[in-house]
């Protein structure tokens, strides 16, 4: 297995997901400045519980508050709205090639892929994220493992980055298995110092 090439974007190296206002905005914003200061190089905002007022401002907050490039998750009309650099689609979103065509120039699409055929619904994506690869006691899914990460990327041939799972431990053998990157939300978002944990991720993926 070899690690993933280097045409990859930047910006997917290390995707810290925070995914709800437990302490409200402002913590919220102070946990994703710390990850970015840890290393962290984009930040996926998923508040799926949220009205969407609330998600519209609180990606507003944050694109104007943390100096990564923040995607939101599923609702790319908010996105756009609040100048988000992309949106994270699920597979009973819209597809990626629905959504492209009114966006705006350089917008990042990402899809989230956990089987053989959502991998083959990817057109108009510019990524793929790709679980639970490891272990993860709330996820409904099994664990994917690194052999069927690495098929499923080979089947979307987009740049993939794995999530499910991920810490400093783990995030070496998903870039093994040929991701772009990592996506992390309990080891970041969830850890008493983000930033500190962000650094150890970022530290165990030697790039």
């Amino acid at each position: 297995m070899t690690r993933a090439t280097a045409s990859a974007p930047p910006a997917l190296l290390l995707v810290a997901v925070a995914a709800d206002l437990r302490d409200g905005l402002d913590a919220l914003v102070a946990r994703a400045d710390a990850a970015a200061r840890g290393g962290a190089t984009m930040l996926q905002l998923r508040l799926p519980d949220e009205s969407p007022r609330a998600r519209l401002a609180a990606t507003r907050r944050l694109v104007a508050s943390v100096g990564i490039p923040v995607v939101l998750h599923d609702r790319a009309d908010l996105a756009v709205a609040a100048g988000a650099a992309g949106v994270h689609l699920t597979a009973s979103e819209l597809p990626p090639r629905a959504v492209r065509p009114w966006t705006p120039p350089g917008f990042l699409i990402g899809v989230s892929v956990g089987t053989f055929d959502e991998a083959r619904r990817v057109d108009g994506a510019d990524y793929v994220g790709i679980g639970p690869v490891f272990g993860v006691p709330s996820a409904t899914r099994r664990a994917l493992g690194v052999h069927r990460f690495a098929e499923l990327s080979g089947v979307a041939r987009l740049p993939a980055i794995a999530i499910g799972g991920i810490t400093a431990a783990t995030a070496p053998q998903a870039l093994d298995a040929g991701a772009a990157g990592v996506a992390v939300l309990g080891a970041i978002f969830s850890a008493r110092d983000p930033a500190r944990a962000a650094r150890e991720i970022r530290s165990a993926i030697g790039r």
